[in-house]
Parts: structure tokens; C-alpha cells; sequence
């Protein structure tokens, strides 16, 4: 349960029972999140406008309880659950922006043994899997629907050159997306592993970007490129001021920038406006995503064109939560994922691997 930040808590709660329209799922895995990261440390004004609230929201599992007409899935059917579903009758609904609807419905508390769905995303965004997959992948459909979103956005055609500022999950899926596109893609980012993952995710060049100033790193991504003119599209996976800015910076003339990472609430950005006019460049955000994009996101996962499982670090009990929250603060892996004790035996060998943990608990 969130309560504040740096204040999560584990309770015990009786365990939901479904209304018209609504399922639980008991939860197999979930998988943590940069956003949850972020709201661990300060808070989030969409998430927990009052808390105390459950936490998590990359999730999969099998349906314990389906509510009063129910007929998308039945109990006993494993699910993947978006964490998200658009009202379909607002102004931006109506023309089609699902992603920043009015009253976009977030689901949230996948850090639990069960989990109540609420009937839009039941009736909206609520996928049976087939058997045999895997739980953990399942879970991280979320994310990758992000990155689809991201990578759809940014208009890449086959052959582009695309830069990708930032090497953390996000960006790392982005990197898989975009080379399914067909783009050339560099990723800058920081740390071993982060970067050995883009690697494997198909970035054609990775540069590390420790120790390197702004204008460092745009003299160095603009060697990668042809004639350093600059990339095709940039995408800013980090979330800060200086990455924004940098990201105008790397693209040619009429080139795209997508302002992908989310800046802390109250940042702002300069922009010098003699590049952005006269070389036409084009500034999107991108926010979220939408039930076609999780539809896409699922379907990758299923015919394995991205192996999202690479990005887990190790698997921890569900107790581990907040230790694995942790780590994360300690720049220590990328993703953590979350099994709950009645879904153990599924991982016992990637249990059993578990690192040293922040709390000095050791769990088996």
C-alpha cells in the first residue's frame, strides 16, 4: 500500500469480491516500473491524489472471481490486465486521442496475492492468454505498449537513423520497437548492464554517456550519424530539462523529437528557437498508451518478436516489494519481478537466485 513517499507499506486486506461487471485475478506476477519508482520517491498527482492505495500496476494472473455479466473471461482463464481504460465518450475519445481522455480510468495495486478489476478495463483492456505463457512476460505488456506507442508517434519509416536518450527499460524496448520498424537505431545511456541489454535488444551503436557533458553527447551522437547532419528521430526516454533540450539538439533539419520521458511536475525547458523554425523541426509528447496499443504490445510478446523477460534483474517474493523498490534507487538492476507465494513453485530456481536485499532479509 502506498501511503506517502518513501512510505510503502505491506498489509494484510481482506481479499476483494467483484461487483457487476468486474473480476478478481489472483496475481501470478508483477513487474516494477520506472513510474512506480518515481512515485516511490515523490508522489505522483494522477496516481495517489488520496492514499492511502495499492501500488503496481504491471500485472498478470489467473482469474479467481468474475462479477455479474462477465463473459470476456472465466474463472480459472490466465489474463494479462492493462492498467488503464479510456471513457470512449469524451472530447478526446471522440477523436480518437484515447491516451488523454478525460477520465481515463487507472488501475493500480498489482503488488498483491489478488486484485480487483474494474468493469471498463474488464470490458476494454483485458487479454486471455494462451497456454504456457509465461506470467512474467505477460506482465510486462504495459511497458511495451508505452514503447509501441512511442515508436508508432514518432512516424519512423525502415532505414531511419533514431536516437534513443536513455537506457532504462523504456528506452530499451523503445530500441526493440523501433528496429522492428526497420530503423538504424543508437541508444546513449549510462551503466554496463543497461547498455549490454541494448545491445541485445538490436542497437546498432551504444554510447555511453558517463562523465560526458550535453554538448559531449550531441557532438557524439551526431558522429553516428550521416554526414552529422543528426538523427532522423530522437526520443527522450530520461525525464529531465537538460535531455529535453539535448534531444533538439541530435535531430537534422525537419527532423521529429519526441519528448517520450516525463520531467518532474514543475521542470521547464529552454529551447533556442533559431533550429526549431528554420530547420522545421517537429515536437510531439507522448503519453501512456491505449487498448490498440496493448492489443500490439500483447501480440509482440506472444510471437516473441521482443523478449521483454530480458529486462528482469531477478525474481523476488512479493514481501520484497519495497526492497525491490530499493535497489532500484540504488541503481541497482532494471526490473524486478514480484511473485506472489502462491505462484513460487512457477519460479523456485529464479527465486532462489534472488540478490542480497536493502533489508537484510534473505527470502527462500
Amino acid at each position: 500500500m502506498f501511503y506517502a513517499p518513501m512510505d510503502v507499506r505491506l498489509e494484510e486486506r481482506p481479499v476483494p469480491q467483484p461487483g457487476p461487471g468486474e473480476i478478481v485475478i489472483q496475481v501470478a506476477a508483477a513487474t516494477t516500473c520506472g513510474t512506480d519508482l518515481k512515485t516511490y520517491r515523490r508522489g505522483h498527482p494522477l496516481l495517489f491524489q488520496n492514499g492511502p492505495g495499492g501500488f503496481g500496476h504491471e500485472v498478470s494472473g489467473i482469474v479467481a472471481a468474475v462479477g455479474p455479466g462477465v463473459t470476456r473471461c472465466h474463472e480459472g482463464d490466465a489474463v494479462s490486465v492493462a492498467n488503464s481504460a479510456p471513457c470512449f465518450q469524451c472530447f478526446y475519445c471522440r477523436r480518437k486521442r484515447y491516451s488523454l481522455c478525460e477520465d481515463l480510468l487507472l488501475l493500480n495495486g498489482a503488488y498483491a496475492e489478488y486484485l480487483l478489476v474494474p468493469a471498463r478495463i474488464v470490458e476494454h483492456n483485458l487479454y486471455v492468454l494462451p497456454t504456457g505463457t509465461s506470467f512474467v512476460a505477460a506482465a510486462l505488456t504495459e511497458p511495451l505498449a508505452c514503447a509501441v506507442h512511442g515508436v508508432e508517434a514518432s512516424e519512423i519509416m525502415s532505414g531511419d537513423t533514431v536516437v534513443i536518450l536513455g537506457a532504462g527499460p523504456l528506452g530499451l524496448l523503445l530500441v526493440a520497437v523501433a528496429r522492428l520498424r526497420g530503423a538504424r537505431v543508437i541508444l546513449t545511456g549510462r551503466g554496463e548492464q543497461r547498455l549490454a541489454l541494448g545491445r541485445t535488444f538490436g542497437a546498432d551503436i551504444v554510447l555511453d554517456v558517463t562523465g560526458m557533458s550535453m554538448d559531449e553527447q550531441c557532438e557524439a551522437i551526431r558522429q553516428q550519424t550521416e554526414n552529422q547532419r543528426g538523427a532522423d528521430v530522437a526520443i527522450e526516454a530520461v525525464g529531465t530539462p537538460e535531455t529535453w533540450t539535448l534531444a533538439t539538439r541530435v535531430v537534422r533539419p525537419g527532423g521529429l523529437v519526441n519528448l517520450f520521458g516525463g520531467c518532474p511536475s514543475d521542470s521547464h525547458v529552454q529551447f533556442a528557437t533559431r533550429p526549431l523554425h528554420y530547420s522545421e523541426l517537429t515536437l510531439k509528447g507522448v503519453f501512456h498508451h491505449t487498448p490498440t496499443y496493448f492489443a500490439q504490445a500483447l501480440e509482440l510478446i506472444l510471437s516473441k518478436q521482443v523478449d521483454v523477460t530480458r529486462l528482469i534483474s531477478a525474481y523476488l517474493p512479493l514481501e520484497a516489494a519495497v526492497d525491490a523498490l530499493q535497489l532500484l534507487l540504488q541503481k541497482q538492476g532494471v526490473k524486478y519481478a514480484l511473485i506472489p507465494p502462491a505462484f513460487a513453485h512457477l519460479y523456485a530456481r529464479e527465486l532462489a537466485q534472488a540478490p542480497d536485499l536493502p533489508s537484510g532479509n534473505k527470502y527462500q
